[in-house]
């Protein structure tokens, strides 16, 4: 997908009703942008270890190999963007800058960090921007332990399932659903990415000070989950998302409570954390609702399962020749946007991890089939990780509903309020496509 920020759909009839009163999500937003597009599939992976081991043979290959494994962007059937023998003169914000290109480089790999890979599903990267291809450095200029990312389809309307999700780590371009999308920071780079104008103008009308945090969590409270989909199919036939804010200070400050917790589900207990209500770290469901493993269930650990399945009448989620109980046929069913979470989350993560090739696009680096030849003991971790947050938001589901309907029957912020106080956010700025000051040596198959 090529990431543009004219992504809007032509030829659509335009918004009318309450529904093109309120305001666009962009215009609560000074800056969002792409996620990163590495170009490549080997740089990311469920394991840290795997990519470990990729880069390893990548950097003992002969050049001619190294090549092939790097898999370059082809233009006109050439190396183009990034190659092995690409100068990158600036860092990725937060990381040492390393000038060697590929094709000389002997040295360990970069510490693999945690990457917002889809929707619910944490996996890894090689923080390296000359193995990744579009980083937007704005997106790791602001990226701190306070970072929260929103990510939100753009040339597509959401379908079911939450209408925008949210993280704490660097979100890849498809994070959304796998379909492209754009991010919407908290924070771009040290400062805060809702304008000024928009939160004192908010906090006069609500009587009460606004901060940036409270915006983010209105949006999660709103929209992110399947009742909001379902209320605006109708108009959301058009994409583009749209955000009733009421003007009743108790709803408002109701909803900033309930998104609160929204998103520390989404960020897996890392973000908006308190120390009564939303601890730090992966959230968990009350005990007798939790899914666990029983010791007759212990998924083998000596074996890479291929399946996973759901047994509906025992509640049961088979893995291998293992199972995890108490899991819900909401759990299982939990989908953002056509794509069933469990089903997509382990696709990565089983045997054979193959995509289908669409079209004449090429086959990706074999690089990508350096992975373990085990089930390992954190991905049962991290799916439990996941069934525990998403039975907590579908516990939410009715509460989040509710709250809609009560904002949209009753007053609300219109775009014209917005205008005439000088509260909308101005055009998105162009995502930089590389990071500043970076610099390429010509392939040597186009300086001919």
């Amino acid at each position: 997908m090529k990431c543009s920020d004219d992504w809007r759909a032509p030829f659509l009839p335009e918004s009318t009703g309450d529904w093109a009163n309120y305001p666009a999500l962009e215009d609560l937003f000074l800056y969002n942008g792409c996620g990163v597009q590495a170009k490549r599939v080997w740089v990311i992976s469920p394991d840290s270890q795997s990519l470990f081991a990729r880069w390893q043979e990548l950097v003992n290959a002969r050049v001619e190999a190294k090549e092939n494994l790097f898999h370059a962007t082809l233009r006109d059937g050439k190396p183009a963007d990034r190659h092995i023998r690409s100068i990158v003169n600036t860092p990725l914000p937060g990381f040492d800058l390393h000038l060697t290109p590929l094709i000389d480089e002997k040295g360990p790999c970069v510490p693999p960090m945690r990457y917002a890979f889809r929707s619910f599903d944490r996996q890894w990267i090689i923080p390296d921007p000359r193995v990744i291809t579009q980083p937007n450095a704005r997106l790791w200029e602001g990226f701190t332990k306070r970072q929260v990312f929103l990510t939100a389809p753009s040339d597509r309307s959401p379908t079911q399932g939450p209408a925008v999700t949210f993280t704490g780590l660097i979100p890849d371009l498809h994070h959304y659903n796998g379909r492209g999308g754009r991010a919407f920071p908290l924070w771009d780079s040290d400062q805060g990415n809702v304008s000024n104008e928009l939160l004192g103008f908010l906090s006069k009308q609500l009587h009460c000070a606004i901060a940036a945090e409270d915006v983010m969590a209105y949006i999660a409270a709103v929209a992110a989950h399947p009742g909001f989909a379902s209320r605006y199919r109708t108009e959301l036939v058009k994409p583009g998302l749209r955000i009733p804010i009421t003007s009743n200070g108790k709803l408002f400050a109701d909803a900033v409570e309930l998104g609160k917790v929204v998103i520390w589900l989404h960020t897996f207990g890392e973000r908006f954390t308190d120390s009564k209500k939303r601890p730090f770290g992966p959230p968990r469901l009350p005990k007798d609702k939790a899914p666990r493993i029983p010791k007759e269930g212990a998924i083998p650990w000596d074996s890479m399962p291929d399946e996973i399945e759901y047994d509906a009448s025992k509640q049961h989620l088979i893995v291998g020749g293992g199972y995890i109980e108490n899991v819900t046929p909401a759990m299982w069913s939990y989908e953002v946007s056509g794509k069933q979470v469990i089903l997509q989350w382990f696709s990565y993560r089983k045997k054979d991890r193959a995509r289908p090739i669409i079209g004449d696009r090429r086959k990706p680096s074999e690089l990508g089939e350096v992975q373990p030849d085990h089930w390992l003991a954190e991905y049962t971790a991290e799916l439990l990780n996941v069934l525990h947050v998403l039975g907590r938001l579908i516990e939410l589901e009715p509460e989040q509903d509710g709250l809609l309907k009560r904002i949209v029957e009753g007053p609300t912020i219109s775009v014209a309020d917005l205008t005439a106080a000088g509260a909308m956010a101005k055009p998105v700025v162009p995502d930089r496509k590389r990071t500043r000051g970076e610099a390429e040596t010509p392939s040597l198959f186009e300086a001919g």
